[in-house]
C-alpha cells in the first residue's frame, strides 16, 4: 500500500513562505485557527508559540499549504492529501537545493507564469532553451529555494 507523504521545506519565515507558494501553485493556506486556539486555552501551546496570521491564531513555526481539491480536516485545518508543510529553522539557505519543484505553465503560456511568480517575488535565475527537449527558467522563491518554471 502507497504510505502517506508531505514535502517538509525548512525556512526562516513559514508564513510568507507558505503564502507565496499557495499563490504560485494557487494551492490554499491551511487555517489551524481552531486547533490553536484550543491547544492555547488548554495551556498545551504556550502564547509564544502562536501568532496571528491570515485573520486567524496559527503556529509561530509552522505553515502549510495544501491542494484545494483534497480532503482536510476542518478542526486542525491539516490537509488530506497533496500537502507541503514549511518550518521555521534558525540558519539561513545554504547551497543548492537537492530536491525542487518544477511548476508548469499549462495555459496561458510560461509569459503569463513567469509574471505571476515574479509578481509574487520569485526572481529568474537562468533560462534553459533545450528545444524539443523542454524550455524553462530556474527561479528562487522569496527566502532563495531554487524552482524551476517550465513551459
Amino acid at each position: 500500500m502507497a504510505l502517506h507523504w508531505k514535502l517538509v521545506v525548512d525556512c526562516r519565515d513559514p508564513h510568507a513562505l507558505a503564502d507565496f507558494w499557495a499563490g504560485a501553485l494557487e494551492y490554499a493556506v491551511e487555517d489551524p485557527g481552531a486547533l490553536v486556539a484550543h491547544l492555547l486555552e488548554a495551556g498545551h501551546l504556550p502564547e509564544a508559540a502562536a501568532v496571528e496570521h491570515g485573520g486567524s491564531r496559527r503556529f509561530a513555526a509552522l505553515a502549510a499549504i495544501r491542494h484545494p481539491e483534497d480532503p482536510f480536516d476542518p478542526f486542525s485545518g491539516t490537509g488530506q492529501g497533496r500537502r507541503i508543510l514549511f518550518q521555521r529553522v534558525p540558519e539561513e539557505k545554504q547551497g543548492k537545493n537537492r530536491l525542487h519543484l518544477d511548476v508548469h505553465a499549462g495555459e496561458p503560456g510560461l509569459d503569463v507564469l513567469l509574471a505571476r511568480l515574479e509578481a509574487l517575488g520569485a526572481v529568474r535565475v537562468t533560462e534553459v532553451d533545450q528545444g524539443p527537449a523542454g524550455h524553462w527558467w530556474v527561479m528562487r522563491d522569496p527566502e532563495g529555494n531554487e524552482f524551476c518554471a517550465a513551459g
